[in-house]
Formats: C-alpha cells, structure tokens, sequence
C-alpha cells in the first residue's frame, strides 16, 4: 500500500530545498547549482502529482504549498539572513494551523 503522505511529506522538502536553491543560484550561479534546481523541480513536481493519487488535488496543494512557504521562510532566516518578526511568526503559525486544518478534514 502507497502511504501518499509520505510522499506529500518528500514532495514538501523538496520543494523547500528547490526554493532555496533559486536563491544559492543567484549567490553561486553555476551549471552544476542550475543543473540541480532545475533537476529538483522535476523531482519536486513528479512527487506532487504521485502524491495527488491518493489525495484530494485542493488538500495536497495547499499542504505543499502552504509547508514550503514556511519551509522556505525558516530557511531563508537561517541561510541567508532573511528579517524574522513576530508578525511573521504570527503569519507562519497561521499557516500551519490551516495546514493542520486542512489534514484532519481529510
């Protein structure tokens, strides 16, 4: 039995580590970063769909947009110096709590 939450979970790190590498490739441009965004991308779209298999498109959308964003936000502040505030805390949390929302009423 395919567990497509687990591979929602993979398509959402991917994404994360896809994001960031947009940002690595403008620090660092080179074919081999380029080659693995863009490598990450079709990783990271092929996981979505395999992932929509099992679950509602609405559900595993927002979940994988919702958790990279955040994702992506946690990882700008590490990496790269991105501002945190408590409004974007306060917005991160949101976020959460909708993707949260969103997996119990599935």
């Amino acid at each position: 039995m395919t567990n497509y939450w687990l591979v929602l979970g993979i398509a959402v790190f991917t994404e994360i580590v896809w994001a960031l590498s947009l940002k690595y490739v403008q620090i660092h441009p080179n074919p081999w970063v380029i080659g693995g965004s863009v490598g990450l991308s079709f990783l990271n779209m092929a996981l979505l769909s395999f992932a929509m298999k099992g679950i509602p498109a609405g559900t595993a959308y927002a979940i994988w947009t919702g958790l990279g964003a955040v994702g992506v936000t946690i990882g700008g502040i590490i990496w790269f110096g991105d501002p945190l505030g408590p409004v974007r805390v306060f917005f991160l949390a949101l976020i959460v709590t909708g993707v949260v929302g969103l997996k119990m009423a599935s």
